[in-house]
């Protein structure tokens, strides 16, 4: 029972919202419940219906289906009466009794802000089914409690309650498709949140009953609840819509063969959302606390959206942020709310803009779209070299700089109390890496064009090519992480340098990059991703637990991340070759990340990061947008889907996708 508070579901909408809980029925976190709507799509999110508390009355006894943490006591303790649990292609679960069989799918409906839960009654007797709905009214990153404030003031209807949390807000609606529903209202106080309080954040929290759902259920007979904020939903009706769902579902993937892949695939498609502020597409960089960022979007829909021949879907994700640039660079991040400044603290998501459509011109050979964007493209360069935010500038050597006291400009962002954790401050490895790639992918763009290209920018590609060994080789034959020409070389073994290796143009020979990826195989590879700091550092932290500032102090000195594994594995094959017993040595590697995949925290979810020693528990969020994709993408360069042990495959999937009791 104690691993179901352990195992989480997701499942999204496409905007940004969606539902999540434990596996055993509880709510775990403040993020978790049954509707968290994204109100201004793919950010503002709130909490609206919290869960369900359910339970079977058959022969004059209850049976109770869901599960709560209290101080001192789990109740309900329902998990012996869950016999299965299947995530594909909706989280669905099954309850048992003696004499009972009760069935529940929960889904959302595409493109709308709405949940719908259904139970069937599989036995071969009537039971009489109890659904309380518990709701909430908090911002996502919050937690819900009692106040004066909160009435939860309701209109009663046939068949939906039209409900005001309190006194000015956005209504929240509740239908079902038969039974009876009676008021009966209450609060259900100090629940307890074990995930969020083991991170330090929101630990205990209260919901609100208005009262409940009664019904008795015949065998074979459904029973459908759905949560919505949008009135249409009510008046459109609920069953063409469930249609579209259910139409989607069947033809999600139908090309592609059951196994490990195709489940990356679909966990994968959770992440691709609709922005509102530009009519576009984006990716949320993971649940569920994360929106888009540029950084995490432009990594990732390498392997999402490109690799995976998706054009229309990638050009709608360039252009959300070619529209966004300002003063030559993209967002950071976009905001939580809304109504809050964009963020553009970041010296590589915009240089990760150059490859990302590198990455689409050489998949999709779009001329059209070189020709929209190559002058924002050649802007973004100018404004680079003449000097952008943060003292970002080209040094005399031909090299990016950048950095500021308290500002965090990299991918190792994490800063606790204004203080940066890792500064980086000069010239960082990768980001030097990505700086040389954008030079050449706008090379390479304006011979595609035959646009002439001015001699400036060749002028810098020489120079970083006649410079970068002289400079970045440290006497190991590995790389320095930063440097400042002339003055500081920072030689901390961190896997920045694999990006030297892996991206699409380099300035390294074969041996060079072969003895940077041995050190960095020998030092820092592990089978969930690659850590970020070597073991013999002081520095290093080999676990990322505790609250914020432990985390934070954490996250770039020493804990793995798996989105790292592309760039690994993709400097393995250029070194060693593409030879089928090297694909089968990946695909073997790869055993205990798919073991996560389908056991482990997040069900069908790649976490975002693992412990530096002893990874094997996943750490931040559960489903990480670039984690997922780095997998896919590695798949689908290397034709990994194609080789892979089938009979192994249908064995991991058939395991997974079932929780037997444990």
């Amino acid at each position: 029972m104690e691993d179901f508070f352990k195992k989480e579901w997701l499942v999204t909408n496409g905007l940004g919202g969606y539902a999540s809980g434990a596996v055993n029925g509880a709510n775990t976190r403040q993020y978790h419940g049954l509707l968290v709507a994204a109100l201004e799509p793919p950010t503002d999110r709130m909490v609206v219906v919290a869960k369900i508390e359910e339970r079977v009355l058959l022969d004059g006894q209850y049976h109770n289906l869901s599960s709560n943490q209290y101080p001192k006591v789990v109740f309900p303790d329902s998990g012996h009466y869950l016999n299965n649990f299947d995530i594909s292609p909706t989280p669905s679960w099954q309850f048992a009794g003696k004499d009972w069989d009760l069935y529940k799918n929960v889904k959302m409906v595409p493109g709308s802000n709405t949940t719908v839960v259904t139970y069937t009654n599989n036995g071969k007797t009537p039971l009489v089914l109890e659904l309380h709905p518990l709701y909430a009214y908090n911002d996502f990153h919050t937690t819900f409690h009692e106040a004066s404030c909160y009435n939860f003031f309701t209109e009663f209807n046939e068949g939906h309650l039209k409900t005001f949390p309190k006194y000015g807000s956005q209504p929240v609606f509740t239908g079902w498709t038969s039974g009876k529903f009676l008021e009966d209202r209450c609060w259900f106080k100090n629940i307890i949140l074990p995930m969020g309080k083991a991170r330090g954040q929101g630990s205990v929290c209260d919901y609100y009953r208005i009262g409940y759902l009664v019904h008795e259920l015949l065998p074979g007979e459904d029973l459908t609840l759905y949560f919505t904020v949008e009135e249409d939903i009510i008046k459109k009706g609920l069953i063409n819509l469930l249609a579209i769902a259910n139409e989607k579902q069947k033809s999600h993937n139908k090309e592609l063969q059951d196994g490990f892949f195709k489940d990356l695939m679909v966990s994968g498609e959770q992440f691709l959302v609709q922005r509102k502020s530009t009519n576009s597409m984006s990716i949320i960089a993971g649940y569920h606390w994360f929106t888009d960022w540029g950084r995490d979007t432009m990594i990732a829909m390498r392997g999402l959206t490109i690799a995976t021949g998706n054009k229309a879907l990638s050009n709608s994700i360039l252009n959300t942020f070619f529209k966004s640039v300002d003063q030559g660079m993209i967002p950071d991040r976009f905001p939580d709310n809304a109504k809050d400044p964009v963020h553009y603290n970041t010296i590589d998501a915009t240089l990760w803009l150059f490859v990302a459509s590198y990455d689409y011109h050489q998949k999709f050979e779009d001329l059209q779209f070189l020709k929209s964007h190559i002058a924002i493209l050649k802007d973004i360069l100018d404004q680079h070299i003449s000097g952008a935010r943060y003292n970002i500038h080209i040094t005399e050597e031909g090299f990016i700089s950048g950095g500021e006291p308290d500002v965090q400009l990299t991918w190792m962002d994490a800063i606790v109390g204004g203080k940066v954790i890792t500064p980086r401050i000069g010239c960082p490895v990768e980001i030097n890496a990505l700086w040389y790639n954008a030079l050449k992918i706008y090379e390479n763009f304006c011979s595609v064009l035959e646009v002439e290209i001015d001699a400036c920018y060749l002028n810098l590609i020489t120079k970083f090519e006649t410079n970068f060994t002289n400079f970045f080789i440290n006497p190991e034959g590995t790389l320095y992480d930063v440097i400042v020409p002339g003055i500081s070389q920072d030689n901390t073994f961190r896997p920045n340098q694999i990006y030297c290796l892996s991206l699409p143009f380099t300035v390294l020979n074969n041996d060079q990059q072969k003895s940077i990826f041995e050190a960095v195989k020998d030092r820092l590879y592990t089978p969930f991703g690659l850590r970020t700091l070597d073991q013999d550092n002081p520095d290093y932290k080999p676990n990322y637990e505790g609250n914020q500032w432990s985390r934070d102090h954490a996250y770039h000195q020493g804990t793995v991340w798996p989105f790292l594994l592309y760039e690994y594995f993709q400097s393995f094959f250029t070194i060693y070759g593409t030879s089928l017993e090297n694909k089968k040595k990946v695909l073997s590697e790869l055993e205990q990340l798919k073991e996560h995949f389908y056991f482990y925290n997040g069900i069908h979810c790649i976490s975002e990061v693992f412990n530096g020693d002893d990874p094997k528990e996943g750490k931040g969020c559960i489903h990480q947008a670039w984690s997922v994709a780095a997998i896919i993408k590695l798949y689908v360069d290397y034709g990994l889907d194609k080789i892979e042990n089938k009979s192994e495959s249908e064995v991991s999937v058939k395991l997974g996708q079932t929780l037997n009791k444990e």
